[in-house]
């Protein structure tokens, strides 16, 4: 059955979800057209039911490691509510005394925190007073948030203590307009020691302003947003040059949650959501917004407290997933990994028969779903610890952010009991663009266009993708719609070009992905324009599809490909997966320490061979396959610099931090 078509019949398109044929959706209701209003409507419609929850700290300690080093752990006790009720008063309160502070409407103001409930307060109070939200990532470096804090003009800032003393303070004399921070956390309450002219206030302090009387006046005046006006402007991450700020309206955003909302079947005011990923990354932010206007709860987490056997949760104490029971979460490729390792791990240390048992089990399931049934013995007697990890009761697992490596994915399938979404959309498009149908079982798509937006193909000669290919149409990704974002703030005409408005007023974003439709209607991404090098005898070399092919090798964590046009062939560095690496350094009798190993010429050449192989029976050509590696001993991560904020790879931060032994590695030495 087609999940969308082409309006008009063309190979290139428009696609469109089959019930979207005649109009886009725009919104969820009809007169919710602004998200103060979205979030007013949950709040009368589901005033007592809980809305945002955080786990209590019961204690902070060290815990030394055998090695010496010292790792922060806690004890956290059980969520704390505020109902729907508590947090729409919250919100109000703090917009009312962000305006007492000087915080006009339409004037920007700038978040900068981790995720947790206090983040979405703040935003549900910006977008009662028409506050546009300027999000940065709490990743970025120093550089990077005074530029999208100067460029956006803003006066106030809401921060946390933590982010306000490792990351702005050091900044603060290079960002002079700033004159209000507001800090989320209770403690301490007096901030000695900030330049002149920069006041520091307590969030609940600025709430208790907004209740005052002569205060109340300005929440009475509230003048409210326009479904046109900007909400949001988000710093994209940027794999490529200096982050811009993408213009999210009202509208924007409604049509994009509503693309979304659709995919998700009975989303109803039982489902529990766990929020974990970074807020100030679209999918996130989108996410949340799904459940507020749907009356869901909210649980807080991090990528550190999530399961039993986080970084920070203490031995022996529950992690996050054990203690809410989400029943939606949403799962980057990154955190699914890591699951996915630890689950093998445990299999491979399993006696014979039990893991005989997990392995029978694990193929007869697949087989089983590929059929349309399911597997309710297996599920209960051998998948069922593995769901215990997530807390046993998710039902939809929502993946975007970066592709899901196919076995990861199958993985998640058979072992979590839940279908599993693979998701299509970029910042430029709020996020939206495609999810796939949860039952679709085939890896490697992102499914058909959502009921908000559109997609067409445009061919790209260069590459060699064109709509009239066969067996599949392919070309560049274009996505139309009432998602597509108002364009980068403050950017000049150039950088705009990836915009365009059609005949229709419809506004489009060219997305430099290739991608390709399948009979019913899904798409499957299948390369990127700008991951696109040409070697010195003529071939294409798609960085980013080889990176794909080599990443399901169990030895690699993460691999960036590189290719000088000057040059025959393709080199590689490699971050290898500790224990697969250790344990084939133990095979072949090769001794030191980690970084002894990761720098041994002959593990480089024991890996190499391994990846070469990998390559082979996944059909890449020889010269895609990396003819030298470089083996990294410290993973990559955003702190790292190498790697966005979604863990996508940063190409030219890597490629001056492997300088030298791109040298080497070309130099035939």
């Amino acid at each position: 059955i087609a999940k969308a078509r082409s309006v008009l019949g063309r190979p290139e398109g428009p696609y469109r979800a089959v019930s979207a044929i005649k109009r886009l959706a725009t919104m969820l209701q009809p007169g919710v057209d602004t998200l103060d209003k979205m979030f007013e409507y949950a709040a009368m419609k589901f005033p007592h039911r809980d809305c945002l929850g955080t786990r209590e700290v019961i204690s902070e300690e060290d815990e030394r490691q055998s090695n010496g080093k010292v790792f922060k752990k806690v004890v956290l006790g059980d969520y704390r509510w505020l109902s729907y009720e508590e947090t729409y008063t919250a919100a109000s309160q703090l917009g009312s005394g962000l305006a007492s502070l000087g915080q006009r409407p339409k004037t920007n103001i700038a978040i900068f925190c981790e995720t947790r409930a206090e983040w979405l307060i703040a935003a549900h109070a910006c977008f009662m007073y028409n506050f546009p939200l300027v999000t940065l990532y709490s990743t970025l470096g120093g550089p990077a948030i005074a530029h999208g804090l100067n460029e956006t003009q803003v006066t106030h800032i809401i921060t946390s203590r933590e982010l306000l003393e490792t990351r702005l303070k050091a900044i603060l004399i290079e960002v002079p307009r700033l004159q209000y921070i507001i800090v989320v956390d209770n403690t301490p309450t007096s901030w000695p020691g900030y330049p002149r002219g920069i006041s520091v206030h307590n969030m609940a302090a600025v709430q208790k302003l907004g209740i005052r009387p002569e205060n109340g006046k300005s929440a009475r005046e509230r003048k409210q947003p326009l479904p046109s006006d900007i909400a949001v402007i988000m710093y994209t991450s940027g794999s490529t040059g200096v982050p811009k700020g993408v213009m999210i309206s009202h509208s924007n955003i409604l049509a994009g949650i509503t693309g979304m909302a659709e995919r998700i079947p009975n989303l109803c005011e039982e489902d529990i959501y766990i929020a974990y990923l970074p807020l100030a990354h679209v999918l996130e932010l989108s996410a949340e917004l799904v459940c507020i206007s749907h009356g869901c709860s909210i649980g807080y987490s991090s990528p550190q407290t999530l399961a039993d056997q986080s970084t920070k949760i203490k031995r022996g104490s529950k992690g996050d997933t054990s203690v809410l029971q989400p029943t939606l979460m949403a799962a980057v490729p990154e955190i699914m990994d890591r699951i996915y390792k630890n689950v093998m791990t445990k299999v491979e240390e399993m006696n014979s028969v039990q893991r005989t048992l997990f392995i029978l089990a694990y193929n007869y399931k697949l087989e089983q779903l590929a059929k349309g049934y399911s597997t309710p013995l297996c599920d209960r007697f051998v998948f069922r610890k593995v769901r215990s990890l997530l807390g046993g009761q998710t039902r939809v697992l929502l993946s975007g952010g970066a592709p899901l490596s196919a076995a990861t994915q199958r993985f998640m399938n058979v072992c979590f009991c839940c279908p599993v979404g693979q998701g299509y959309g970029l910042t430029e498009t709020c996020g939206a663009g495609t999810i796939s149908e949860l039952w679709d079982y085939s890896t490697g798509r992102v499914g058909g266009p959502l009921v908000c937006c559109e997609i067409k193909l445009k061919d790209w000669m260069e590459g060699g993708y064109r709509s009239i290919d066969r067996p599949h149409p392919r070309g560049e990704i274009l996505i139309g719609g009432p998602n597509v974002t108002m364009g980068y703030y403050k950017n000049d005409p150039k950088k705009q070009e990836d915009f365009f408005v059609d005949e229709n007023n419809q506004r489009w974003f060219c997305t430099g992905d290739i991608g390709e439709f399948h009979e019913d209607g899904c798409l499957k991404i299948i390369d990127r324009k700008k991951d696109l090098v040409k070697l010195q005898a003529g071939e294409y070399v798609s960085l980013g599809k080889v990176e794909a092919v080599l990443k399901n090798c169990s030895l690699i964590d993460n691999i960036c490909v590189y290719a000088n046009s000057d040059e025959i062939y393709v080199i590689g560095f490699v971050v290898p997966n500790q224990k697969h690496l250790l344990a084939l350094a133990e095979r072949y009798g090769v001794r030191g320490s980690w970084e002894e190993l990761c720098n041994s010429k002959t593990m480089e050449e024991l890996v190499l061979k391994m990846l070469t192989e990998a390559a082979l029976a996944a059909q890449l050509e020889r010269f895609e396959i990396p003819r030298k590696i470089r083996l990294s001993p410290e993973p990559w991560t955003p702190e790292t610099g190498l790697v966005t904020d979604a863990f996508k790879l940063k190409r030219k931060e890597l490629k001056t931090h492997y300088q030298d032994d791109i040298e080497r590695m070309y130099g035939g030495k």
